[in-house]
Formats: C-alpha cells, structure tokens, sequence
C-alpha cells in the first residue's frame, strides 16, 4: 500500500480550499485527503486532527499555515509513527511580530519524521531569515524551499510546490 497524505486548511480555510493540493498530488499519484479543522488555538485543535487521521507508517501530514502549524504539533507527540510531514506556509509567527517564533518551533526538535517546508520568500508570516535558523532545530532530516515574491499563498508555485512535494516523498516515502 502507498502513502496516503493529509492535508490541514490555513485559519481561514476548510477542508474544500485544499481541493487544488489534493487533486495535484493525485495527479501526481499520491493519495490525499484534506480534512477539516476547528478554528482555536492550533494546540487546542490537535485532538480533532488525531479524530481525522490515522497515526500509521503509510499515512504523511501537513497542511497549509494553520493546518501544517497543527499537524506539526501531532508530529511531535510522543509516539507518533508518519511516514513525512509536508509543511506549506508554515505561519512561523504573527505578521509584524517574529519574536514569536520561538514558541511557534520549541516542538520542532521532537518532530522524528522526514519534514519539508515550502515557504514564499516574501510571506508576512514567515521571515526567511528566521525560518532557514529554525528549520536546523527540527529533529528528523528537514529540507526548505523557499519562492521568491511569493507571499502567503502558494497558488503561483503551486505546480512546482506539489512536484516537489511528490519527489520529497519518493526519496523518503515508503
């Protein structure tokens, strides 16, 4: 059996808005499924993750922003078993506030499973300068790739976001 992948919304999003990551990894013969998730605290939410989504070898996670923020939170639990976690537009701190990118990444050394970030360069959410630092702190292999003068979304790159996406889980997939 193949991975299965699920994905998270951004904060302002439903399961339906991550319609475009999904197809495009099917179409790139990966399954997926992306979930709906309560709006609260991204700690507070992870409980509803675990109702949504298997804890199994086969199975990656992540999302976009919020979603990616909360299935990083359940990768970092203690015995948890995914496959990857795909992280896309990882809200790294509030906009206008990267002091709080500390607390956003202090789960990050506990996070075991092979991590990709994609990230636009110029996204309020995520200085770069800060995110390539914290990226070193995750605990399993991590790789970030950033888009120049891409900001939040990444509906410009999305094609090559996805296939880069797929050969990140051919290399450490299975």
């Amino acid at each position: 059996m193949g991975l299965c992948c699920y994905l998270g919304h951004g904060a302002s999003g439903t399961a339906a808005s991550m319609r475009p990551f999904v197809d495009g990894l099917r179409a790139r013969g990966i399954e997926a499924r992306a979930i709906d998730l309560p709006r609260r605290r991204a700690e507070d939410a992870v409980p509803a993750f675990h109702l949504a989504v298997p804890n199994a070898p086969d199975v990656v996670v992540g999302g976009h922003s919020y979603g990616g923020r909360i299935a990083s939170l359940a990768a970092a639990e203690p015995g948890a078993a995914y496959a990857a976690l795909v992280l896309f537009s990882y809200p790294l701190h509030p906009p206008g506030a990267p002091e709080k990118a500390e607390a956003r990444t202090a789960h990050w050394a506990d996070i075991a499973c092979p991590t990709l970030l994609l990230s636009g360069g110029s996204d309020p959410f995520a200085r770069i300068d800060l995110l390539r630092s914290a990226v070193s702190r995750i605990g399993g292999p991590a790789e970030l790739v950033t888009y120049p003068r891409v900001g939040h979304t990444l509906k410009s790159v999305l094609g090559d976001a996805l296939d880069r996406t797929a050969a990140f889980l051919a290399r450490h997939g299975d």
